[in-house]
């Protein structure tokens, strides 16, 4: 079966490099719980994009909407006009308790003045429908009532009501009780909106951080491959060959687009091989071979997150080691992870005869034994400095040799069932694009 998920772990004693495998986020990325590029942005980088809560002005209290609500006319004209007195004017009533729920949709009003004994309909089955609709939870509610008793208030405080005016109404104590549940509801309302800002700010930059990312990953990709690749197409066919074999082995989307850009970077440690080695037009020497072999450890290296900081001397083959760890160390980016996976485990065969680690079979990592297939057919497709392009069919035919041996044979099948758009990348992809 194929699954983005649940590789081994490698066997230390034949395993003397280390593979970051960056596991948690790997495996979550598999199953689609998170996205490609949705890492978090430094909050400081978003301080300036977000707008910040301003302050509750009096012609935004005055102006706001009040419903009243009583089935006493008497105490509906009442209330209206010890609220004209102090200045509210966007005022609406009903006597009629069963239409409230009707008008509260409607009108959305920023606060609402609730009778509780009513026929029909009680402020009280009001208070509890209310709370079960999301549309108005959060609409603050006065109580009132001429009844003062404590099972009263409990109640109506249990159901969501926030405040109470004790009937006959007091102008005096209705000023700031109102004016308090406006305010308050005013500056919810203007946290919501900051909240709504602020997830709009923290997509679109996280928009920016993964266009740059993949920025990045196109630059260090190609920055390998121009040593021996005038045009650096290699890597970018690398790349989609790669996607391609992720969507149509049946892989998470994310893990599809992931993979589709990881892949480029297989050979970025190929920065630490001397040019005599890389451009050689001829087969090289056993001990130029094995020093070849080293790129795969050194692109791990490159890609790797760990608290020792490696410094490759381009074109030399060594490395130089700093020990700088810091509690962010063990932290390593989804890309980056899978990019150092595979730029270990790429030339890895199925039946264990590859390097650097000698792993066989499902102990290769997933997108490692993807890349080797698409890595494999575009090294025997392309021109290179000790070769000729060889013609597609050739390229399917030494593949298919290698079934079972260097590839996995299901993966291998899928990419060999997709030739017409095999054909098509190569076409969009050519060396003279």
């Amino acid at each position: 079966m194929i699954t983005a998920a649940g590789n081994t772990t490698l066997d230390r004693s034949r395993a003397p490099t280390r593979i970051v495998r960056a596991d948690a986020v790997h495996s979550a990325i598999a199953d689609g719980r998170i996205a490609f590029g949705a890492d978090l942005a430094d909050g400081d980088l978003l301080e300036s994009a977000l707008p910040h809560p301003g302050s509750v002005s009096a012609e935004d209290v005055l102006t706001s909407r009040i419903m009243i609500v009583d089935d006493e006319a008497v105490n509906v004209r009442v209330v209206r006009k010890l609220l004209n007195r102090l200045g509210y004017q966007n005022l609406t009533s009903t006597t009629d308790s069963t239409q409230v729920l009707e008008l509260l949709r409607l009108q959305q009003p920023d606060v609402l003045l609730l009778d509780v004994m009513m026929p029909e309909v009680s402020g009280f089955a009001i208070l509890k429908a209310m709370q079960s609709d999301d549309a108005l939870r959060s609409i603050p509610v006065l109580v009132l009532t001429a009844m003062s008793d404590r099972k009263t208030r409990l109640t109506s405080l249990e159901l969501g009501a926030n405040d109470f005016l004790e009937k006959p109404i007091d102008q005096a104590e209705l000023s700031p009780r109102v004016r308090n549940a406006l305010m308050i509801n005013a500056c919810q309302s203007q946290l919501r909106s900051y909240a709504d800002d602020l997830r709009t700010a923290v997509r679109q930059r996280t928009r920016q951080l993964s266009r740059s990312r993949l920025e990045v990953v196109h630059c260090l990709a190609r920055a390998a491959e121009f040593r021996d690749d005038d045009t650096g197409q290699h890597v970018i066919r690398v790349g989609h060959f790669a996607k391609l074999i992720a969507h149509h082995a049946g892989l998470p989307r994310p893990f599809v687009d992931m993979i589709g850009f990881a892949a480029q970077l297989h050979d970025v440690g190929k920065i630490g091989i001397p040019d005599s080695i890389l451009l050689k037009p001829g087969p090289l020497t056993d001990e130029e071979f094995d020093f070849m072999r080293g790129h795969c450890d050194m692109g791990n290296r490159v890609l790797s997150a760990s608290h020792v900081s490696d410094r490759i001397l381009f074109g030399t083959g060594e490395v130089e080691s700093e020990d700088t760890s810091s509690p962010e160390d063990s932290w390593v980016s989804p890309v980056s992870g899978m990019a150092a996976t595979i730029a270990m485990t790429h030339h890895e065969k199925w039946d264990g005869s590859g390097y650097p680690n000698g792993l066989s079979e499902e102990d290769i990592p997933l997108e490692g034994r993807i890349t080797a297939i698409a890595d494999v057919f575009d090294a025997l497709s392309s021109k290179r400095p000790y070769k000729d392009a060889f013609p597609i069919e050739r390229c399917f035919e030494i593949l298919r040799e290698g079934r079972g041996a260097h590839f996995d044979p299901q993966l291998l099948d899928v990419f060999l069932a997709c030739q017409t758009e095999i054909e098509q990348i190569q076409f969009e992809n050519r060396e003279d694009a």
